[in-house]
C-alpha cells in the first residue's frame, strides 16, 4: 500500500481526538507500558472504546475490538500510538486488529521501542489494511512524551513543579510557606500527581514536612503515584508517612548511595520501602542522571519533582527538566525570602536557563 501523505476528514479528526481523550485518561497508571486509546468506528458510528487499562494490560485495541464485536470487521480504526507487533505478556495487538479483520487503521505517530517501531504498521499493511499515519501526531507525541523519553533517552519524562510568590520565593526568611498559592493551583497540583508515574522529594523536604504525597481529589484518592525520596544517608525515620503508608497507601522507593547504612535500609524494608542505590558522587551527591536511570530502570516513564530548591536547582543544572509547572501567586515576600531555584552558573544573560514553551523545551504554566 502507499506511504503518499493521507488526507484526513474532520471525522478521521474527531475520532482521534476522542482516542487522545481515552489515552489521557490513564496517564501515570500504566508505567512501564503508554497509555493508548483506541475508537473502533462503522458506518459513522462508534463501535467500541479502549484504552490501557491500569498496570500496562489489557491493552486498548483488543479491549476496543472485544467491545466491538462483529462490527469490527470492515471497520474503521484509530490509535493514539502504533499498535504493538511484538509477544509480551499479551500477544501483538496488531494480530487482534488483523484477526478482527478490520479494513483501515488511523495511527497517531509510531512506537520508537524497538520491538515496535514501523513493524506494527508494516505488518498491517502486509495483511491488506489500508493504514493512514501521522493524525494529530503532536499532540499524540505529547500524551506519549514519557514512555518516548524512557525509550529513546534512557530516563522518565521529567516535571518540575514549582509553587511560588511573584518574586519566585517559596518561603518567608523564616521557613513559613503554607499557604504560598491558593485551593485551585493545589487541586492542579493533585491532578499533577494523579497523571505522573511516579512523584520526587528531597530529604529535606521529607523531613521538613513529614509529606504523604497522595492524590487528594474527590474520586482520584486511588490515583497515587510512587513516592521517591533522595536520601544519600537514609535518614528518613520509619515513623515518617511516607514510611508508615509503604504498604497500604502508596509505594515508597529511597534512593541512596551504594554502601549506605544496611542496617537501616533493612529497617526500611521491613515496612515495605523499595531501596535503590546509586553511586554517589563527591561530596556524597546523588547524580540526578543514575537516579533518572535507576527510576526508568523500574519501569518508570513520567516523573513529577516536588522537591525544595535543592533538588529543583540539581534537576535543573544536570540539564534533565522537560517541563517546568510554575504556580506562581500574586504576593510578594522579597529577597530575604527562600528562592524557588539556587545558583545556575550563569555569568552572563546568554548562559541563563530560558523556559521555552513554542520549542516544547519547556513549558510553563502559571497558576495563581
Amino acid at each position: 500500500m502507499s506511504d503518499a501523505d493521507p488526507v484526513f476528514s474532520p471525522d478521521d479528526h474527531g475520532h482521534m481526538q476522542a482516542a487522545l481523550a481515552l489515552a489521557r485518561r490513564n496517564l501515570g497508571r500504566v508505567w512501564p507500558n503508554p497509555s493508548v486509546g483506541c475508537i473502533v468506528v462503522k458506518d459513522g458510528m462508534v463501535r467500541g472504546r479502549g484504552v490501557t487499562a491500569p498496570g500496562g494490560r489489557p491493552h486498548g485495541e483488543p479491549q476496543a475490538l472485544a467491545q466491538a464485536g462483529d462490527d469490527a470487521h470492515g471497520a474503521t480504526v484509530y490509535v493514539s500510538l502504533e499498535p504493538c507487533n511484538h509477544h509480551g505478556k499479551t500477544p501483538p495487538c496488531s494480530e487482534a486488529l488483523i484477526a478482527a479483520g478490520v479494513a483501515r487503521i488511523v495511527v497517531a505517530c509510531e512506537d520508537p521501542d524497538p520491538r515496535v517501531s514501523g513493524g506494527g504498521i508494516r505488518r498491517l499493511r502486509q495483511a491488506g489494511i489500508q493504514v493512514d499515519v501521522g493524525l494529530c501526531a503532536e499532540e499524540a507525541l505529547e500524551v506519549n512524551a514519557g514512555f518516548i523519553c524512557r525509550i529513546v533517552k534512557g530516563r522518565p519524562g521529567v516535571t518540575l513543579k514549582l509553587a511560588t510568590s511573584l518574586d519566585a520565593r517559596v518561603a518567608t526568611a523564616a521557613g513559613h510557606s503554607q499557604w504560598i498559592t491558593g485551593p485551585e493551583s493545589r487541586a492542579r497540583g493533585h491532578l499533577l500527581r494523579a497523571h505522573h508515574d511516579a512523584i520526587l522529594v528531597g530529604i529535606g523536604t521529607a523531613l521538613a514536612d513529614d509529606p504523604e504525597l497522595t492524590c487528594r481529589l474527590p474520586g482520584l484518592e486511588a490515583a497515587n503515584p510512587v513516592r521517591v525520596v533522595l536520601d544519600s544517608t537514609l535518614r528518613l525515620p520509619v515513623t515518617a508517612k511516607l514510611v508508615q503508608g509503604a504498604a497500604s497507601v502508596a509505594p515508597i522507593w529511597v534512593v541512596t548511595r551504594t554502601g549506605a547504612d544496611g542496617a537501616k535500609a533493612a529497617a526500611l524494608e521491613a515496612l515495605g520501602v523499595r531501596i535503590l542505590q546509586v553511586d554517589a558522587v563527591e561530596g556524597g551527591h546523588l547524580p540526578i542522571q543514575a537516579v533518572l536511570t535507576a527510576l526508568a530502570g523500574q519501569g518508570i516513564t513520567r516523573l513529577l519533582v516536588e522537591g525544595g530548591p535543592s533538588v529543583a536547582t540539581a534537576f535543573l543544572k544536570a540539564g534533565l527538566v522537560d517541563r517546568v509547572e510554575w504556580f506562581r501567586a500574586p504576593m510578594l515576600i522579597g529577597g530575604d525570602g527562600l528562592a524557588a531555584v539556587g545558583g545556575l552558573d550563569a555569568e552572563l544573560l546568554s548562559q541563563a536557563l530560558r523556559l521555552s514553551p513554542a520549542q516544547d523545551v519547556l513549558n510553563t504554566y502559571l497558576y495563581r
